[in-house]
Parts: C-alpha cells; sequence; structure tokens
C-alpha cells in the first residue's frame, strides 16, 4: 500500500511540483485548496484527474481537522503561505494569520488527529533577512526584515516546538529562492522572463524593475521539491537549508535573460523606485551542506539553465496566445 500525502498550497508554484514528484512515488495525494472565487489551478490542471482536492483554509481550524481526519496522511507539506514578501507590508496582519498563526492551527490538527504523520514547513531564507554571516546555515541567527520574514520565523520556532514538546516527528525546509516556469508573475524572475518574453515578440517595449543589485540564491522549484520529500524520510525530525550556494543579482539575471532572447538589456530596462522594498535584504546565499551530506541532495539545473528554461516556457506560452 502506498503512503498517502497532503499539501497545503498544492495550487502553488512548490505545491504542483511536489504533487507531480509525490505521484512518481506512487503517493495518493489530497491536495488543500481555500473556497475562493478567484482560485487557480492552472500549475496542476495536468494532474488534476490524479489528485484528492480538498476545502480547507489556514485561518479555520475545523476544516483543517475534518481534512486530516478524511485524508488521514502520512505525509503532511504545508506550503500555504502569503508568500509574498512586498504583500506581507500592505497585508502584515493576515500575512501573520496565514505565514504564523496557520502553522499552529495546522500542528494542532495533526496532534489531535493523526500524531504520527509527518509534517514539512515551509520555511524560508527570508527569516535572515539583515544577514548575521555569509553563507547563511542552520545556526545562522534569523533577523527578518518584512511581516513576511517574521512570520515565517514564528512558523519555523513553533514547528520545532511542537517536535520537541510533543515528540512529532516535525521538520522546517529553509529553502532560499527557488523559481520555476510556474513561479507568480509578481516575483522578480519571472517578471523579467515574461518581460523578455514580451519584448522579443513585440508586445512591449520596456521592463521596469527596482534595485538591480539585490542578490539572491535562486535554484529551480523542482530541484527543492525533491528535498522536502527526502526530509520527511529520514530517521530523525530536523531542519536544513536548501540552497544552491551560489549567489546572482538582479542585473545578471536580466542579463542571461534578455541575451538568450538575443536582445540588449540596456535598451529595455527602466529603473523604478516604486519597485524598491521598505527594507531591502543584502546578501543571500545558504550553505546547504548538511542536506547534501545527510539527505544526499543536490541541485541539478543551473542558475544559467534556469533562467533559460523561464524564458523559452514564457515565450512559448505567449505565443500560444496564453495570458
Amino acid at each position: 500500500m502506498g503512503k498517502t500525502a497532503l499539501i497545503t498550497g498544492i495550487t502553488g508554484q512548490d505545491g504542483s511540483y511536489l504533487a507531480e514528484f509525490l505521484l512518481s512515488k506512487g503517493y495518493k495525494v489530497f491536495g488543500m485548496v481555500r473556497r475562493s472565487s478567484s482560485e487557480n489551478f492552472d500549475r496542476i490542471e495536468h494532474i488534476r484527474d490524479k489528485v484528492i482536492l480538498r476545502q480547507g483554509d489556514l485561518l479555520d481550524q475545523l476544516s483543517l481537522l475534518n481534512l486530516i481526519e478524511e485524508s488521514a496522511p502520512d505525509e503532511i507539506y504545508n506550503l500555504a503561505a502569503q508568500s509574498f514578501v512586498p504583500t506581507s507590508w500592505t497585508k502584515p496582519l493576515l500575512t501573520g494569520e496565514f505565514t504564523a498563526l496557520g502553522v499552529t492551527r495546522m500542528l494542532e490538527a495533526m496532534r489531535a488527529v493523526k500524531s504520527k504523520a509527518r509534517f514539512y514547513q515551509a520555511s524560508s531564507s527570508e527569516m535572515f533577512g539583515m544577514v548575521q554571516e555569509v553563507p547563511q546555515k542552520e545556526s545562522t541567527p534569523f533577523y527578518p526584515r518584512s511581516p513576511y520574514g517574521v512570520a515565517k520565523v514564528y512558523g519555523h520556532f513553533i514547528t520545532v516546538n511542537y517536535r520537541e514538546s510533543y515528540n512529532m516527528f516535525a521538520v522546517s525546509g529553509i529553502l532560499f529562492n527557488h523559481e520555476s516556469p510556474r513561479r507568480g508573475k509578481e516575483f522578480v524572475t519571472r517578471k523579467v522572463t515574461d518581460g523578455v518574453a514580451r519584448i522579443k515578440l513585440g508586445l512591449q517595449t520596456e521592463l521596469k524593475l527596482g534595485n538591480l543589485d539585490a542578490k539572491r540564491d535562486w535554484g529551480f522549484a523542482g530541484d527543492y521539491v525533491r528535498a522536502m520529500w527526502l526530509m520527511l524520510q529520514q530517521d530523525k525530525a530536523d531542519d536544513y537549508v536548501i540552497s544552491t550556494g551560489e549567489t546572482h543579482s538582479v542585473q545578471e539575471l536580466v542579463e542571461v535573460a534578455f541575451s538568450h532572447a538575443g536582445l540588449d538589456w540596456k535598451k529595455h530596462v527602466k529603473i523604478d523606485p516604486a519597485f524598491i522594498r521598505p527594507a531591502e535584504v543584502d546578501l543571500l546565499i545558504g550553505d546547504a551542506s548538511k542536506a547534501k551530506k545527510e539527505l544526499g541532495w543536490v541541485p541539478e539545473v543551473s542558475f544559467e539553465g534556469l533562467v533559460k528554461m523561464m524564458v523559452d516556457a514564457d515565450i512559448e506560452r505567449l505565443k500560444n496566445g496564453r495570458p
């Protein structure tokens, strides 16, 4: 009998890749979706008949209890959150409800109904914020610089707390930025590759961006969901940094994307102060040596390979008339 997994946030980038990955491993996959008129199933359309979607909401404790009872999962992947950093400045309370307290609601529901399940919490490199050391590893102190980062720190430590207080198998993956053709267009990587595709196809002439000097450690989401799964297959629950260990600036991202499409970025990119964050995160670069050693995990897609994959996918999408 194969295992059963429950994924919150299944319609997101990571949720869709994780669902595909678990299906390939023979899992029965339940996905939690919010009852919302704007729910977007695009990313899981190709596997929709293979997963079981159920309504639930991180703001509603009873819905989580019912969901865990019905799905009886061996593994729970809590990927749902308000995950866009700039939005956390305009909606700090909502961000806290979903991204912080939502984790507690999920852990409480699991403790009540299926305490022997294994729990994965999506922690974030944004927790490091104003970084206290470079590169960042599991022991690096957190200094979040956005309401999102602060909420993620709460979610991280409440997971550690339940592991230590109730002896639950609960882990946090501290994932650095990970991108893909399924990334939302509000994120800078996808904003750039979508912009390049539109300029290439004559649909627009310029691309407005904020801080070109901001540096990030960018990997491929498909590689990172494999790490989530590996964490739940270990004998002992522990937390891991997942990253490429390389850092690239937004300008490098822009250069690779535009040159891949045969364009000169300097002719098209305009700096717009509206896109600069109230408090910028400095240098996020992760040290994933613990994950490499204990999980045997290594990223397979390079930075250049990732950017080119995203540009190609956006050009293809627009050529086929998809929004």
